[in-house]
């Protein structure tokens, strides 16, 4: 049976729930994910987005400081064109119902991160992404025009290929049509339709074993954009946030937002000493590259696991006022933040690169839209500024809602394309395969593809992952689709673009740092 819409947007973040809100009133939207719809990467952000919003800060400021932070490869045009359009989407959010804190006069309580000249993250306390996560859920669904398909997952998205026709990557004449998508309750292959489809799948943290990212963030729209022959860019630059809370193997790794070291925040070696006054003259409030590696480079020095963020010569009523999931989360593992210093490592947070868009997030494939954290739009370079991913996802599905919107009545739905093909296929027997090579996986990217690579390490991921590659894929071909198997399948391909790319670079710029090519 065909699913049939004018919109399909793939992912329920920022950008997916922006985007259907934004065009639902001009024709059917069906929304899918793969677990329930307030399950995503914003759900889990913490320190808020950032935008111009007071006469102290200016455009400038802030392109200023998100190029500098790119480190020599960001689209200023792109970069211009966000925070011009940062104020309008601002206030689209509150409009649907998203609430930030306030200071007694009534203006925005701006918050600072690192590398921002000015205070202008926007936030709800520690809680910022569940709270713009919170209304547009319930904005969505309250909405008649959005179908919502929760636990459904996209396999593949659906070109002239399943027609029978050669597609090549960077060829400009493939189309999109809809996406083949397994319901993940009754494991039945269904064929989506549309006019546009969205992908707004977010991040790919999982494919390393230490991430903030919850489960769901296994690279899957930029997996099957490129199968599909999409063009996929960027993909060597990787953010590890400098400060997940160490306590042992717990997945996800729970954030410790950058906004506590705008708070005042200061990282201390385990011997209580100063960590970052000889890595950079910003201090704790350098851009997360720097603070990462500097992080790294401790710990390999010392031998140590973790290093301390201490906030404890600040106001104990004003972190509990701040901060208050971070303190409650502290408190139930026993440690008092007013007290205590804070156990933190570097964890997998964030991918700037992704699906080649133009600003109008347009993909390489026609009627393929990519936004959020899944896409590439040039906004954050090498490395990304704090909390200006959530400015992206919002102001990206402005933009592609815009542009869709435009071409609708010129787009005809094709419902000639042939049903997903069960033949030769069973159920895995074994799904100790699955299992230890979705770890071998994580093993590989973590330990030769983190924050410090050479080239032997980067050849060394590369062969091994080889092996399970062709692994994988013998049992994809011969097995009915399940959820760890199509994630496996998505992580490998993404593992394969991270080091792809990282191999061809020669110079050591932003998120990712060669002992092969240390910098000038």
């Amino acid at each position: 049976m065909n699913n049939i819409s004018d919109f399909l947007v793939i992912g329920s973040g920022a950008a997916g729930l922006s985007y259907a809100l934004k065009v639902a009133q001009h024709g059917k939207v069906t929304l899918i994910t793969k677990s329930t719809l307030e399950e995503s990467n914003t759900q889990y952000a913490q320190g808020g987005i950032a935008a111009v919003t007071n006469n102290a800060d200016s455009f400038e400021k802030h392109v200023a400081d998100t190029l500098l932070c790119g480190a020599g490869i960001c689209n200023e045009d792109v970069v211009r064109m966000v925070v011009k359009e940062a104020p309008a989407q601002i206030q689209q959010l509150i409009d649907w119902g998203a609430q930030f804190d306030k200071s007694a006069d009534g203006s925005f309580d701006l918050a600072r991160e690192g590398g921002h000249s000015e205070h202008r993250i926007l936030h709800n306390k520690d809680s910022s992404g569940a709270e713009i996560e919170r209304a547009l859920t319930a904005a969505v669904r309250a909405h008649q025009n959005i179908e919502i398909r929760e636990h459904c997952f996209a396999i593949d998205l659906i070109t002239q290929h399943h027609l029978g026709q050669m597609v090549r990557r960077y060829h400009t004449n493939i189309d999109c049509y809809g996406a083949y998508v397994v319901d993940l309750k009754t494991n039945k292959v269904e064929t989506f339709l549309s006019k546009n489809t969205v992908v707004a799948t977010g991040g790919i943290g999982n494919v390393y074993h230490t991430t903030t990212n919850p489960p769901v963030a296994t690279g899957d729209g930029i997996a099957m954009v490129y199968r599909a022959k999409g063009v996929v860019e960027n993909m060597a630059y990787v953010q590890f946030h400098p400060t997940a809370l160490y306590i042992g193997n717990e997945r996800p790794s729970f954030l410790i937002t950058e906004a506590m070291r705008g708070f005042g925040g200061i990282l201390r070696t385990q011997d209580g000493n100063e960590l970052m006054n000889k890595y950079d003259p910003r201090g704790s409030l350098a851009p997360r590259d720097v603070v990462a590696r500097a992080i790294d480079n401790e710990m390999k020095l010392r031998g140590d696991d973790f290093v301390y963020l201490d906030v404890t010569h600040k106001s104990a009523s004003e972190i509990e006022k701040h901060f208050p999931m971070i303190y409650q989360k502290c408190i139930s593992l026993g440690i008092d933040i007013t007290k205590q210093m804070i156990p933190v490592a570097p964890a997998t947070h964030f991918i700037c690169g992704g699906i080649r868009v133009n600003p109008n997030g347009q993909s390489s494939i026609a009627h393929l839209y990519a936004i959020g954290e899944a896409s590439c739009t040039g906004l954050h370079g090498a490395n990304r500024l704090a909390s200006n991913s959530l400015l992206e996802a919002v102001v990206y599905a402005h933009k592609a809602a815009q542009d869709t919107l435009h071409n609708l009545r010129r787009v005809s739905i094709r419902t000639d394309i042939p049903d997903w093909d069960y033949e030769g296929t069973s159920y895995p027997e074994e799904m100790v395969l699955i299992t230890q090579n979705y770890k071998e996986v994580q093993q590989i990217m973590s330990y030769y593809v983190g924050i410090v690579r050479s080239n032997l390490r980067l050849a060394r991921a590369f062969n091994r992952l080889g092996i399970i590659y062709k692994e994988t894929e013998a049992l994809y071909r011969r097995s009915t689709l399940t959820q760890s198997l199509c994630e496996l399948r998505n992580l490998i391909q993404i593992g394969y673009l991270i080091i792809k790319e990282a191999m061809a670079l020669r110079e050591s710029r932003g998120l990712h740092y060669s002992i092969d090519f240390p910098p000038k």
